[in-house]
């Protein structure tokens, strides 16, 4: 009984537990989103005749956005390197999908681009967590900026 109100009613997350999951998401959702730049990749001789161009942009240089989007900025986002700077390209990307590409399309075949972009979304706003490179460089530039205001004030 103990245990179902336990998991029913859970105690406040603590940070490392937070970091945990943000960890999890990161790198789970990073590597989904990979695969669809990797495939692109592979493909991107038959993709790049006829790949959509709802920006305007030609199809050889949305393409390259969207592999730049899908397997760079994902592999960034999913380790925690330069996190919210590798946000905006996918979330663009994944908006432009959602709002423009399948605007007309029925719910389910906008469903999965919709998740993408709602959790990318969140995951902006949650932040990288402790678990990041970015959490560590900003941790050493904070560790450096303290020791050079203690060194001016004296």
């Amino acid at each position: 009984m103990r245990t179902l109100i336990q998991f029913l009613f859970p105690k406040p997350l603590n940070v490392n537990r937070n970091s945990i999951i943000l960890l999890l998401f990161r790198l789970s959702f990073g590597g989904l989103i990979m695969t669809h730049g990797i495939s692109k990749c592979i493909h991107f001789d038959k993709l790049v005749n006829h790949f959509p161009t709802p920006i305007g942009l030609s199809p050889t240089l949305s393409l390259l956005l969207v592999i730049f989007a899908e397997l760079f900025c994902a592999f960034g986002f999913g380790i925690g390197l330069l996190y919210r700077l590798c946000l905006i390209p996918m979330i663009f990307s994944f908006s432009v999908i959602v709002f423009i590409v399948t605007n007309h399309a029925p719910f389910a075949e906008k469903e999965l681009p919709l998740v993408y972009l709602c959790a990318l979304v969140w995951l902006f706003f949650a932040g990288p967590g402790k678990l990041s490179f970015d959490y560590l460089i900003g941790e050493k530039l904070r560790k450096n900026r303290q020791q050079k205001w203690e060194t001016e004030k004296k």
